[in-house]
Order: C-alpha cells, then structure tokens, then sequence
C-alpha cells in the first residue's frame, strides 16, 4: 500500500506524538520541577510585566525577585494553615480518643455481641497508644522525622531539591520569559504561524477565564465556609474554612480532605452529634453552592470537561507527576481538550477521513 503524502505526514506527526508521550511518561519525574516552574512562570508574568519597564518603575530582575518573593510567601502563609489545626487537634485526639472508644465499648458493641459479633475495645492499650504517638513533645516529633528522613533519604532529598529547584528556575523563566516566547515564534514556520497564533490565542483565552474564576470560585468559598464554621461556634473557623477554600482548587480531593478536617474538628470539641451535623450541614450547602452556582457562573462551561474525563485526568496526570501532577491536572486537560478539538477539526477535514 502506497501512502500518498498527507498520509505519510500524518503519520509522521504520530509517531512523533508517541515519542513525546514516552518521553514524558519516562522523565515524568526530572521534568516536574520544570513544568510547575512554567506554570508558575505563566501565571506570574503579568505581574513581572506590569511592574518592570517600560510600562512600569522597575528594572525587570527587581520585578522578578519581588514577585516571587511574594508567591513564596503567600505559598507559605496557606501550608502554615495546617500548623494551628494540627497543634489543636493533636492534642485533643490523644485525650478523646480513649473517651470515644468506651463510647463504642458500652453503646455499639453490646449491639454487635446481639447479632452474633463478640468484640470488644482494649481501652488500655487504645490510650497508652494515643500517649505515645499523639503526646510526643517537639523533640520527639524532630527525631522521628530525622529517623524517617534517614530511612527514606532518597524521597528527602528528591523534595528538598524541588524546593531549591524550582524557585530557581521560575527566576530565570521570569526573567527570559518574552525572550523564550519569541525564540519559540520563531521556530513556527511562517505558513504555520497564523493558525498557531489562533491556537495559542484560544488556549490562553481558556486558561485565563479558567483561572480567574476559579479564584473567585476560592475566595467566595473560602469567606463562606470561615463565616459558616464561626456561627456554628467551631474554634478553628478561620484556619479550616480558609484552607477549605483554597484546596477547592484541587477538585473531589480539596473538599474531601476540607471536609475530614472540619469534622475532626467538630467531633474533637463538641464530642456530640451537633459538630458532626454542623460540618455536614456547612458543606452540604457548600457543595451545591460550589456545584450549581458558584462554578457555572463564575468559570462557566468553558473548559467543557465531562466528570469522567475530571477524574481520569486527575489519575493521569496524578501518576505522571505526583500531587503535583493533581494540582495541575484541570489546566493542563482543559489545554489537552483545545488540542484534541483541533486535532479532530483538522482530521475531518483532511483526506485521511475522505472516502
């Protein structure tokens, strides 16, 4: 069978899309420092522009530093979030522990013996457990963590090294980036650039309504969930709805893990059924407000992602790179579904489809 030459580049242009899909599944890990560095780079660089000359007052690496000192920082301030959740609970799971599990010994098991399931609770041994582990002082957490780190150097160094790493090249990307930008317009052929401009245009246009809403989707979630909790008398309003909100960025796994916190925070206080009505009550109406409001209006039907294709991405992406690869699995499906609708345009109009 002879191909005839729209054929053969079809295929070439497979082959190559093979070859990068193997490269990427097999330096998934070397390029995750880079790809959240561009990601930061693309979302920073309106800012670096506004503030450096000639439209703003300061020279460019001046611009630059400031506004990565200023992500760091706010990165900062949302991860110092867990610190007064963990040093409240802590404490009071290691002291409600014991009291929950002979709650269950005198009201749940008497039950399960009644159909036939003889069990019973080692309250002793439940509270010299939580003594041990969830009463440690800041030393014996420290040289359980070094223990850990000796144990699993390897991981240590691999997010020590990010931590360095990316930083780093987020500068550098910052500074080069309208001098990357041109280099890559560059190696466009000029017959091509005109329907790749329309492409990039597109894929810019979607991820910019993406991320403004999604920001706005944050911070009216966050504000409800802070007030919701405060009303409801919960001590740790403030860091659990904030955190809430802004891991709502994180679809399924920021409500779910906002939602755990803020349970274990009512059952721990209240040590009733009111903490664990409220917390169900809260973000029940968050959930809905997120899900038929909040969402369709402020990030719209724009990306069009099926729940289906939300999940699978999430999992792709999850596997390839990490929690990082989690964080940034919408974005970069929302540019993989431009793509594929381009690909499909062009492909039923090419002769590959024709009879």
């Amino acid at each position: 069978m002879i191909l005839t030459a729209p054929q053969r580049m079809g295929l070439a242009w497979l082959m190559l899309a093979g070859l990068a899909a193997a490269l990427l599944w097999w330096l998934g890990p070397v390029l995750t420092p880079f790809l959240v560095a561009g990601g930061l780079a693309y979302l920073l660089h309106p800012a670096v522009q506004r503030l450096s000359r000639p439209a703003g007052m300061l020279p460019r690496l001046l611009a630059v530093a400031l506004v990565e000192l200023a992500a760091l920082a706010l990165a900062l301030g949302v991860l110092l979030l867990i610190v007064p959740i963990l040093s409240k609970e802590l404490p009071q799971l290691r002291d409600q522990i014991p009291v929950l599990a002979a709650r269950v010994n005198e009201q749940l098991l008497p039950w399960l013996n009644q159909l036939g399931i003889p069990v019973r609770l080692d309250i002793a041994g439940i509270k010299a457990f939580a003594i041990k582990h969830l009463g440690a002082n800041l030393d014996d957490w420290l040289a359980t963590a070094l223990s850990s780190a000796r144990i699993g150097g390897n991981v240590l160094l691999t997010l020590l090294g990010n931590a360095v790493l990316v930083p780093v090249v987020l500068f550098y990307l910052l500074a080069d980036w309208p001098q990357l930008l041109g280099r890559a317009r560059g190696l466009i052929p000029p017959r091509l650039r005109p329907a790749s401009e329309a492409l990039l245009q597109e894929c810019d246009d979607m991820l910019g309504h993406y991320l403004r809403g999604q920001l706005m989707v944050m911070g009216a979630l966050a504000l409800y969930y802070t007030l919701a909790l405060a009303l409801a008398g919960f001590e740790l309003a403030v860091p659990v709805g904030v955190f809430t909100g802004l891991a709502i960025f994180v679809p399924y796994l920021g409500f779910g893990l906002g939602a755990a916190l803020a349970l274990l925070a009512g059952v721990l206080q209240f040590s009733s059924w009111y903490g664990v009505g409220a917390v169900l009550l809260i973000y029940g109406v968050g959930q809905v407000a997120e899900s038929f409001f909040l969402t369709p209006r402020l990030v719209g039907e724009r990306i069009g992602l099926h729940p289906i294709a939300v999940i699978f991405v999430l999992l792709a992406f999850g596997h390839l790179f990490g929690f990082v690869g989690v964080l940034l699995a919408l974005p970069l499906g929302a540019l993989s579904l431009v793509m594929l609708r381009r690909l499909r345009t062009a492909y039923l109009a090419s002769p590959l489809f024709g009879p």
